[in-house]
């Protein structure tokens, strides 16, 4: 089953945007840096502004911004603002009642989903973009993108 993309791009949104020294970028040019469609750039965008991450700057020379300063937007901010599914889906029939395994895999289910679920969202809340952009950094590839 393929998995969303969305919460991996707009770390990178978010991560090229603090490397650009609080100069907007144009969605055209996040889209050169993810290697992607500038509309699927401007969907982050949207949901990114939305939960207070990013905002725009209109006019000439206008583009994206990051909305408050990197140590503050964590990993699971982000993963919250562009992710709508749930983390395990169940299927979309309900299984056989009659049977003694479907009529009670979902709840025998349900703890060990949680569990993982919740190691997730204490994992992704120990890291901020301010440490991406970090490792980016120590990794030698981050430049700015647009002057």
């Amino acid at each position: 089953m393929p998995t969303s993309t969305r919460f991996a791009v707009a770390v990178h949104t978010l991560a090229a945007l603090a490397v650009n020294g609080g100069k907007p970028l144009r969605s055209e040019d996040l889209a050169n840096s993810v290697n992607t469609g500038a509309v699927v750039i401007r969907g982050l965008l949207s949901r990114l502004s939305d939960a207070g991450l990013t905002k725009s700057q209109l006019g000439a020379g206008g583009g994206a911004l990051l909305a408050k300063p990197v140590k503050r937007i964590r990993l699971l901010d982000v993963y919250n603002a562009v992710e709508d599914a749930e983390l395990f889906s169940l299927p979309r029939t309900p299984p056989c009642i009659a049977c003694p395994v479907g009529a009670n895999i979902q709840e025998a289910m349900h703890p060990a989903l949680q569990r993982a679920r919740n190691a997730l969202e204490a994992e992704l809340s120990r890291y901020t973009i301010a440490d991406i952009v970090a490792e980016v950094a120590r990794l030698g590839k981050s430049r700015i993108l647009h002057s």
